[in-house]
């Protein structure tokens, strides 16, 4: 193996630990805090010159203070002499604003790409992009991994009746996910078609295809306060179908998210936690264990080979 140094951001340890401890390495020495007037200080505790480094920082929690500071650990290990400097960003910061949607908007994930090139980072891995064409906004190598792979093995394991059911995706830019996941699973699929009256707000769904009788598995990239996917269970129920789950790879459940769950129609939902989530999930009466992190982490740590 290379010489590889993998840094933990303050956003996921758990995730880097996990990673560090599957490649059978020690996390590298980092120190980060803030002065009083909340400037992001990072140290970084050892010698990088001529290394290989890994920085793990996902972008949930204080998403502007983690990407900043993921910023400053890439800076700092640039001037420090690192050989190559590779950013693992499981969950990529601001990836909704992927397109100028309406007059005057910005291209947020765009302005992100810009920022992580300029402080150095030489290779990006991340996780099922919220819109793969982000990936075509880096000039440098971006890896965009799958949790499909988990996903399948997930169904498989724990829906009995998974080969009759129909792959939901609660909105049209998740089709080409669900029917790769329909299509391995040689199940049928359908979308949602929703209009939202502004964000995180869902005006109107119409669903496409057919549940009637089946049981719906509900498959999105991105849960945040889960008006959508709570609406598109509900929508799926009053179309006949006999049992509703959800599976999510980025659960960041802001605001309402968890009283929504607990109310809506879910014989259970399930997420993978590369989005270290700080809500009492275990108050969540429809809550499953996540699904499987090491098939994922695998699909991480072979990149560091």
């Amino acid at each position: 193996m290379p010489n590889i140094k993998i840094f933990s951001g303050s956003s996921h340890q758990d995730l880097s630990q996990r990673i560090a401890d599957r490649l059978g390495l020690e996390l590298g020495k980092v120190v980060t805090k803030k002065f009083s007037n909340q400037e992001t200080c990072v140290e970084i505790g050892e010698s990088v010159r001529g290394e290989d480094v890994y920085i793990v920082q996902s972008g949930c929690g204080e998403i502007n203070d983690n990407l900043m500071e993921l910023l400053i650990m890439i800076n700092a290990c640039k001037i420090a002499s690192a050989s190559r400097v590779t950013a693992v960003i499981p969950c990529f910061p601001y990836a909704r604003q992927d397109k100028k949607d309406k007059s005057r908007a910005p291209i947020s994930a765009k302005l992100v790409a810009n920022m992580l090139s300029v402080a150095g980072a030489d290779h990006i891995i991340t996780m099922d992009l919220h819109a793969s064409q982000i990936q075509g906004f880096f000039d440098i190598p971006v890896d965009n991994l799958y949790a499909e792979p988990a996903v399948l093995k997930w169904i498989k394991e724990n829906i009995p009746e998974w080969k009759n059911c129909t792959i939901v995706s609660p909105d049209a830019g998740g089709a080409k996910r669900v029917t790769s996941i329909a299509d391995r699973l040689n199940v049928d699929f359908a979308l949602i078609h929703k209009e939202r009256k502004k964000a995180n707000e869902v005006d109107r769904m119409v669903l496409v295809g057919d549940v009637k009788d089946r049981v719906a598995i509900l498959v999105d990239d991105m849960a945040d306060t889960c008006g959508t996917i709570c609406h598109a269970a509900d929508k799926l129920i009053s179309a006949g179908a006999t049992k509703v789950y959800a599976i999510l790879t980025h659960g960041i459940f802001s605001g309402p998210a968890i009283s929504r769950i607990n109310n809506a129609c879910f014989e259970a939902c399930t997420h993978n936690s590369n989005a270290n989530i700080y809500l009492p999930l275990h108050s969540c009466m429809h809550w499953l264990p996540n699904f499987e992190m090491k098939c994922i982490i695998s699909h991480v740590a072979v990149f560091f080979i």
